[in-house]
């Protein structure tokens, strides 16, 4: 697997729900704040803005305990998978070392000028696999 990166995560009033649990929608927003530090940092920002980008197309996502309004969030986001056009993001929502929440995202490379997904460029595949 590549590199593991971790983002702390500040919650927001608007993320708790009268039982004091971040909702699941919220948590759906962590996994983006981590999926954004992660292209800039390991992909760069250019797959966001640049013509060849990265799309989500799947996202599937398990919870396994609850996030509660005092607890230090945190989410690891790696590259679990890296296919011909795909890859897919391994995320993980912690509290101290539990596993609150799971999330797989399948993303493709895409040409926005031509419209079509495309295979992973060799650039990406290096900086994914570097160490």
């Amino acid at each position: 697997m590549a590199k593991i990166l971790e983002t702390a995560v500040q919650k927001r009033f608007s993320d708790i729900d009268p039982f004091q649990h971040v909702n699941n929608v919220s948590q759906q927003m962590y996994f983006d704040v981590g999926k954004l530090e992660y292209y800039q940092k390991v992909l760069g920002a250019e797959v966001l803005l640049g013509d060849l980008r990265i799309v989500t197309v799947s996202t599937t996502t398990s919870y396994m305990g609850q996030i509660r309004l005092n607890d230090e969030v945190r989410v690891t986001t790696t590259c679990e998978k890296i296919g011909n056009k795909s890859l897919t993001l391994l995320q993980q929502l912690l509290v101290g070392d539990q596993v609150r929440s799971e999330s797989r995202s399948v993303m493709v490379a895409f040409d926005f000028a031509q419209q079509e997904s495309i295979p992973v460029p060799d650039a990406w595949r290096a900086r994914l696999l570097a160490d």
